[in-house]
Formats: structure tokens, sequence, C-alpha cells
């Protein structure tokens, strides 16, 4: 242990007593030779850090206004967000909000400001959580079973540690409690920021850990960890200390598959998740349970909707029941166009590589498109984007501040060279189509503009009964522009956002490179939250491709480029209705909306009548003729395949002209002139109703 990190515990005799303790407990690990050069190199760079901050505290006043309303009082450089927990007796807190930007329990306050306190059931605590168990399994993995840990990190699934072990295999249930063992320490995360060649230094022993580290900088520096013996670079704040996490689960160990890699690299990944207690864990797996059931993959199998196969992978087929969805759904957005002022186009899908070095895509994007060989030497590339062709568009001719503002839609398929095993399913595919549209504007007509894009969101996701809030994402620490044109665009947002009235938050340094942008996050019927929808700011292509239109004063100006998808990609969006419906499609989306069962031959001539009347006015119906089927069986296969009605008619039902509905649930809707259910029906499928009953 480091002379100033022990210097520091003397001020603090309590936690110093149980540092020590853990220490010496932890410090029974392996620790190779490798790794001890690490760890002194990692202190030797805290303490040049630590002197070049070493000043008097100015003890500042605070005020520390909460997410309940109360304000609380603290000092600056002094107060912690874990003070402040412990003070108003907030139970379960993991991280915290200071004025909207993720910030570590233990970091103290600098200056007044708005304090959530985030707990495991926020997206925000449960990844720091992760991120934490993450580095709790890397030093398990190095210390306990001599891996090389070359990566570790948390997604959606869970926590995760790449490493390289030769000649043992691991035993998931060792692993999960020797997790837990060396979690329950309570060991401290001391943290760094470093740049490039401070991280070289740092890594210079591991080539693949090195390698994984500058791939993953997207700014001139980068966060390290030290906790115990182990190290680690993490993309996001941790949890104060190890001990707040009391379960593991480890789940699967997988080999994985590098960028540009040509050979096996031996680097695995355990996969787990981690909790801070057993009734967390609990709850994780009813909700696993209830999003197997609800798995889109097993849905379109189910329903015959759709297939994935190897002669073209990361390609979806979709059969005529999932053509259906899928029309469905671009008829939704194409009717909402109509009304809102779009205007669609058609663009080509393969483009010479100078519109890709043009708009600046080929320096930054190329690994991840499909490229053709034409003509000798001539290089193609299927778009992975829409946008470029758009500008090449608008440039066809002179624009006049008339015609501004121009929105131009584009449903063209879309092509990205995606890492095979990051392929699942329709949520990541190779092939896929967005409700993608570019807005070209005056700088006067952005503010309008951004909120009739809200407004447009707010419209498609009532409509699937979604709940949403919206992220203003802002300047990232690597950007084109000048800070006064962020500052001025960013104000314009955040305008537009308290002008369109629904929740919002602040999401610091997470914009595109190009601009900021609205992210709109929804909540899916089993709490899960998904990113579809961005309206993206763009100041670079206007200027790359040299965008101009004549003002009111006869003068050249450059327009405002607007990005904006509300579905996002079709393949996704269709994966999260799936299982946010759980197959159960509402009527104006279903895909198997009626059927009819006659009973007894002489009502199956009327039955064919009934298919054909409602298949003109544009019902995905069918006829059961399973000859030796009983009436209750042909009824429950119609209800397991989720036709919303099923109309059952025999002799009574002919002469009457009637048809006897049922609900997809089982309701008896009773016997009704075929006419009015045909009138009912429509009205309730042109109003997308998500109502079963008429």
């Amino acid at each position: 242990m480091a002379v100033s990190q022990l210097l520091r515990l003397l001020f603090c005799p309590a936690a110093a007593r149980a540092t020590l303790r853990a220490h010496r407990r932890y410090s029974k690990l392996q620790v190779s030779p490798a790794l001890s050069e690490r760890l002194q190199v990692f202190e030797t760079l805290r303490e040049k850090q630590a002197s070049k901050k070493r000043v008097e505290v100015s003890e500042t006043p605070l005020s520390i206004q909460l997410s309940d309303g109360r304000t609380v009082k603290g000092t600056a450089g002094v107060t912690t967000p874990h003070f402040i927990a412990q003070s108003v007796r907030v139970k379960g807190a993991l991280l915290s909000k200071v004025n909207g930007e993720l910030w570590e329990l233990g970091r103290p306050l600098e200056a007044d400001c708005e304090l959530q306190l985030l707990g495991f059931d926020t997206p925000e605590g449960k990844q720091a959580a992760w991120r934490t168990g993450a580095y709790v399994l890397g030093g398990v993995l190095e210390g306990v079973f001599g891996a090389e840990v070359c990566r570790e990190g948390s997604s959606e699934l869970g926590l995760y540690c790449d490493h390289l072990l030769v000649n043992s295999a691991l035993s998931l249930s060792d692993v999960e409690d020797r997790c837990k063992e060396v979690a329950a320490l309570g060991l401290p995360l001391f943290r760094l920021e470093l740049n490039t060649e401070e991280v070289r230094e740092l890594f210079q022993n591991s080539k693949l850990r090195l390698q994984l580290v500058e791939e993953q900088m997207n700014g001139p520096f980068v966060t390290v960890y030290r906790y115990g013996d182990s190290i680690g670079v993490c993309n996001g704040p941790l949890l104060p200390h190890t001990g707040l996490l009391k379960v593991f689960k480890m789940l699967q160990l997988s080999p994985v598959t590098l960028a540009n890699q040509t050979e096996s690299s031996g680097l695995m990944r355990l996969l787990g998740v981690a909790f801070p207690g057993q009734k967390d864990k609990d709850e994780w797996e009813r909700q696993q349970e209830e999003a197997r059931r609800r798995d889109h993959r097993r849905i379109g199998t189910d329903q015959e909707l759709y297939f994935f196969n190897d002669i073209s992978p990361g390609s979806c087929f979709f059969l005529p029941k999932g053509a259906h969805i899928y029309n469905t759904l671009t008829d939704f957005i194409k009717s909402e166009y109509r009304r809102r002022g779009f205007t669609e186009v058609v663009t080509p899908t393969l483009y010479s590589t100078a519109l890709w070095e043009r708009s600046g895509h080929w320096e930054h994007y190329s690994e991840n498109m499909f490229t053709v060989t034409s003509e000798g030497s001539q290089i193609y590339a299927l778009k992975p984007m829409n946008c470029p062709a758009h500008c090449l568009m608008f440039e066809q001719r002179v624009r006049s501040w008339r015609e501004l503002p121009l929105r131009w839609a584009d449903f063209g398929a879309l092509h990205r060279n995606e890492l095979s095993g990051a392929l699942g399913g329709l949520t990541r595919v190779r092939r896929f189509c967005q409700d993608d549209a570019h807005i070209f504007c005056t700088p006067e007509q952005l503010e309008e503009e951004i909120v009739a894009c809200l407004d447009f969101v707010r419209g498609v996701y009532r409509v699937f009964g979604f709940s949403f809030h919206c992220l203003l994402s802002t300047r990232p620490t690597s950007c084109l522009g000048e800070p006064e044109q962020w500052d001025h665009a960013e104000q314009q947002l955040e305008r537009s956002l308290q002008q369109f009235g629904e929740q919002w938050e602040l999401n610091p340094g997470d914009g595109a490179f190009y601009g900021p942008k609205i992210d709109i996050q929804i909540k899916d019927a089993i709490g899960r939250q998904h990113q579809c929808a961005t309206i993206q700011l763009d100041f670079q292509l206007p200027i790359r491709f040299d965008l101009q239109y004549v003002g009111r004063d006869g003068q050249l100006h450059r327009p405002v480029m607007i990005h904006r998808a509300v579905l996002g990609s079709l393949e996704r969006m269709i994966a999260i209705l799936a299982e946010h419906f759980g197959g159960k499609w509402p009527l104006w989306l279903s895909p198997a909306q009626v059927m009819v069962i006659p009973v007894g031959g002489s009502s199956e001539s009327y039955a064919k009548q009934v298919v054909q009347q409602f298949r003109e006015a544009g019902f995905m119906v069918d006829l059961s003729d399973d000859q030796g089927a009983t009436l209750n069986k042909k009824i429950r296969s119609a209800q397991l395949a989720q036709y919303n009605y099923i109309f059952v008619v025999g002799d009574k039902e002919s002469e009457s002209r009637t048809v006897n509905v049922r609900s997809r649930g089982g309701k008896q809707l009773g016997r009704r002139l075929t006419e009015e259910v045909l009138t009912s029906l429509t009205q309730l499928r042109d109003r997308r109703s998500n109502l079963d009953e008429f």
C-alpha cells in the first residue's frame, strides 16, 4: 500500500482500520511481477496528480437541492453525496447526479447544485454496480485464477471481463464465491484521469490490454481505477467501495471476436451480474424469465414472422405476416409525414468512395461499411446512412429561403458491417431500414422544427403506449466546430425542450462529434428502457458540402441540418414491439387479425364469403379448414396463434348474415351483424387503438 495512502488514512482512524484489514486479507491473492510493476506506476502517477491538486480547501458553504425539494447545506471540496445520503437517511444509494451529470458518491461537491441519489432500481445505478462488479471479477480472475485481464465493463446484459487464461477451466460457481468474498472486504476504488502517454506507461506489459484501451479512447484522457491490487479502465463512474455488492452470478463464458481479427486470439469473455442484495437478484431473475417469455426471436418463429439464414448473415427474411407488420409501421410513419410536411425521396444504395470521403465517413466509419470494386480499381460502398445523399440532393441547384424548411424522408435500405458476435435477432442487424429524415432550415426556424420533431415523437409513441423521457446530450470532449456555435445550439435545444413540456434531463458530454442532440428513451411493458428516436443537429455536413441558400437579403447563408428518426431502425422497433406486446399485437398492427371458423359443411360457403369481405377491407383474415379438429380445438388454436378475433359461423349465422365473435382473451362478444362488425373493426384499426373490445 502506498505511503501517501497510509498517511491519508491516519486522518480517518475507523476507515483506516477497515481498509488496512481488507488490504491485508486481499493481499493474500497472487500478484504477478507485471502487475506489481503496474501498481507502482499507478501509485507514482497518483502521487504526481495529488501533489498538483494539493491546495487548501476553501470550505465555501454550499446549498444543495435534493430531488424531493429539500435543501441541505454542505462545504465545497468536503461534502460528498455519500455523506448527504447518510445524513438524510436515503437507503440504497449507489450513485448520484449533480446538475444532471453522473457523480460518484465519494466525490466531493464543488458548488451549489441539484443532487439526485440513484439506487439499483435506476439504469444508471445498475450500470455503476455492474461496472464495479466487473472490477471485482477482474481482480479475482487475476489474483485467484492467474488470468491476464484485458478489458472490464458492463452492458445491458450485465458485467463482463475479457481475459486470457491458459490451461485452466473456470467453475462459474467458484468464481461467484470468490467474487462475493472479495467484494465483502469493502475495498475502496481510487480514480485517475490519464493521458495517452500515461496509459501506455501503465499498461506497457500488456500489449492486448493497451490495444483495447486505445480503441475505446474517444478523447485525450481515459479514466483508470485501482481497487486492491487490480487496475482497470472504465467508461463511467463506480461505487465508492466493493462492499455495496453482496450477490454475484456468473452467466456464461464465451470466446471474444476482435475487430479486424483473422485468427483466434484466445480471448474469453466471462459474463455475469452483481447485486446489492438478494431481493435485487430475485427481481432480476423474475424480469429475465418475463423477458425470455417475450423474446422476439421466439415470437418471430412461433408466429412465422421472420427468420435468419447464414446465406446472408445479419439480414432478416420477413415472411408474409412479418412483412405486414413492417409495411404497416412504414405506412403509419408515411401518413404522419403527409400531415407534418415531409416529402419522401428515393436515393441510391451504392456510392463511390468519393462521396464518403467528402462527408468524412470514409475516415471515421469505413471499417463498418461494405465495399465492392468495379471497373478495375474503383471502390464503391453500400450506404450505412442517408445524410450524405440528401446533402448531394440539396446542392443540385440554388436554394431560396422561401423553400425552407426542406423535410426529406428516406426509407432506403442501409448496410453496416457489424461484427458477427454482435448480431442478435432483430436488435442488431447488418441490413436495415430507418424512418430516416433530414431537415434543412434557417437558423431562425430551428427551434420550431425541433419542437415539431418532438411532437412527432410524442404522437407516435403514444400510439404504442410507451412512456418516454428526453436526454439533452451536449458537447463531447472531442468535437468539431467553434465553442460559441455549440453553446448557441445547446441553448436552442434546451429552449425547445422547455417549450415541449415533457420530462427531460441533461446528458453532459454525450453529443455527437458534429453537434448536440436529443435522445428519446422509451420504457416498455416490463420496465426496460430503449433508445430509439433521436434528433441531432449537424454543423459539419453543411460545411463539408458547402450547402447554401439565398436569404431574404439576397446573400448566401448556411442552412442548419437536423438528422431525425422516430422509430429508428424498423427491424429493431419490431423486436421492441414484439416484446412490449408479448406477441399479442394490437388489431391495427396485427398480422393475424381474424380467424373464421365454419361449423358444419353447409356454413363453409358463407365463411368463405366473410373471409373475402374482410380481406377486401384490408384485414389479415384466415379460414380454419381443419376438418378433423373439434370446434373447441380450432378456437384454442386460433387463440394460441394470437388472432385478435375469432368468428364462428354456422347455419344460424349464415341465414342471418352474422358472425359469432370471440376476442383473443376468450371473451364472447356474441352474435353480431357482419356489416356492423366490419364497420367497428375498421374504425378500431384506423384509430390505431390498442383496445380489444368494440
